[in-house]
């Protein structure tokens, strides 16, 4: 049977794959587990439980609530938020966990449920199993005073704004115009408010969630829309999250796209500068550009790379005790101020460094040059045989002795799919098609089921 729990959480399609019998199962487990050192120290466990603003978030969360109070945690409820805050205000509170519900880019008709254990950290694979096998078990519901109770988080907001605002150490925006586009999500209530605070002009899109517009052309798999406002309006800068807020991508002011690679790239070297950047090292997936790797070398700046997924970030980042990591996607975790990635904290620290340097975000991105890279996807394939395949190890070969240093091959088996991924960057697109487009080929002839 396929395990329960995905990369990042339970997720699927709300009502029918994520059910409100699934929720309030799930909560009843998670709370068993996740609530084991509060019964040992006879205590009542207590958890954050927060959601973004998709419709189904409605019942799935009311669902998670009953779940957890039915076996006796005490919970504080938020309204909608991202998951950084739940997983700050954890923390914050000595909660035991929090339970956030969201599909974070995914459009509205999905939903999902992750979880955050004490100190805001995100739950280990080991975890997340005990959970899932949990599920099976009928748990005694409570009684009389041991029922558990659902309290509204009142000032849940004001004490992760006041968090992020701190992170700034007193530097203010002001003089800076910046469009934000919340993607008609979870960002939606704070990111205007904390921009605005924080001294800076703030024109906003994608800033009217009706619980079915979430991701819909807006935020950071749609920046067009980010990109024709800025230019509009003269901006400085523009900010895109997606649903949940916990990616940020940006655009320059000439309507440049800034991607995940470039933030990392403007923040480790501000960092390193400022003797922030621990061990002088930067955590990144596979994935990331060969630009990036080159443009922390030529800045005397280490790179560890790790499996795609920000769960693979972090654990780097917690292992190697490093400050900052993340993702091509937008998904960057500063690990001084955030236990998980958070898009809304990335964006104000990249207008920050605008701020700071009075440098053009443009200007700041060129510090890496970015390879042309093309992925394709190869489906109808054994993926299990990709490692081991003789004539595609030889055609990888063939390809990186074309490519002759100036760029780089990639083959990564999907972990769900009947899938292989062929990456290739080159120094020219044209170029980077080709070798990936042969490669593709070897993939299919050899690997076909």
């Amino acid at each position: 049977m396929a395990r329960l729990f995905g990369t990042d959480g339970v997720r699927g399609l709300a009502g029918v794959d994520v059910t409100a019998g699934l929720a309030l199962g799930l909560a009843q487990s998670a709370a068993f587990v996740l609530g084991r050192e509060a019964r040992s120290e006879s205590r009542r466990a207590t958890a954050v439980l927060a959601r973004d603003p998709r419709v189904s978030g409605e019942f799935i969360s009311a669902a998670v609530a009953s779940g957890l109070a039915s076996v006796g945690p005490t919970g504080r409820a938020a309204r909608a938020h991202p998951p950084p805050a739940p997983a700050y205000l954890v923390a914050d509170t000595g909660a035991d966990f929090a339970v956030m519900v969201s599909a974070s880019h995914n459009p509205a008709p999905d939903n999902g449920i992750k979880f955050f254990a004490s100190g805001g950290r995100k739950l280990a694979d080991e975890i997340e199993d005990e959970i899932e096998a949990a599920m099976s078990v009928a748990h005694a519901g409570n009684t009389g005073r041991e029922v558990g109770r659902i309290r509204r988080f009142s000032d849940a907001e004001d004490r992760y704004l006041v968090h992020l605002l701190g992170t700034l150490e007193g530097l203010r925006l002001d003089g800076l115009h910046i469009v934000l586009d919340c993607a008609h999500g979870a960002a939606a209530g704070i990111s205007p408010d904390l921009f605005s605070d924080a001294g800076a002009q703030v024109t906003v899109i994608g800033n009217d969630p009706d619980g079915f517009n979430i991701n819909d052309g807006v935020g950071s798999t749609h920046l067009g829309p980010l990109t024709a406002a800025v230019l509009e309006h003269g901006a400085d800068l523009g900010i895109a999250h997606d649903g949940d807020a916990d990616r940020c991508l940006a655009v320059d002011a000439d309507g440049t796209v800034v991607d995940g690679d470039r933030i990392m790239a403007i923040l480790a070297l501000s960092m390193a500068h400022r003797g922030k950047l621990n061990r002088n090292t930067l955590v990144a997936t596979v994935m990331s550009n060969l630009g990036l790797k080159l443009a922390m070398s030529n800045n005397g700046i280490d790179i560890i790379e790790t499996a795609v997924g920000d769960r693979y970030v972090l654990e780097a980042l917690g292992a190697g005790g490093f400050s900052l990591g993340g993702e091509q996607s937008g998904h960057v975790i500063m690990s001084e101020y955030a236990t998980t990635g958070d898009g809304i904290l990335t964006g104000l620290h990249l207008a920050a460094e605008v701020k700071r340097t009075g440098k053009s975000l443009a200007e700041l991105a060129s510090c890496m040059r970015v390879y042309p890279q093309v992925l394709v996807n190869v489906r109808g394939v054994d993926r299990s045989r990709a490692g081991s395949d003789e004539v595609l190890r030889q055609a990888v070969e063939q390809a990186e002795i074309v490519l002759d240093g100036r760029g780089r091959v990639l083959l990564r088996p999907s972990g769900t799919e009947p899938v292989v991924r062929v990456m290739v960057e080159a120094e020219t697109e044209e170029q980077a098609q080709q070798l990936a487009a042969d490669l593709a080929a070897v993939v299919k002839a050899r690997l076909a089921v």
